[in-house]
């Protein structure tokens, strides 16, 4: 039984040695520093960033994550 699970960020697929990550453990790596102009949504559900650290990711989840940019 191999431990770790795989997670589809932005239609990308990665695979995580640790078995149970939060999505605000998945934030630092992805985003490292960034915490403003972020929205996350995890299987088409919108995480407010307020629950980010109760969010327990699970093996195949889908996570889209949106950052806002200057411009337009």
């Amino acid at each position: 039984m191999s431990t770790g699970m795989e997670l589809t960020i932005n239609h990308q697929q990665k695979f995580f040695k640790e078995a149970t990550v939060s999505l605000a453990e998945l934030m630092q790596w992805e985003a490292p520093g960034k915490s403003k102009g972020i929205a996350v949504a995890v299987n088409n559900q919108v995480v407010p960033k307020t629950q980010w650290a109760s969010t327990v990711l699970q093996d195949s989840d889908s996570i889209l994550i949106i950052t806002a940019t200057q411009g337009g």
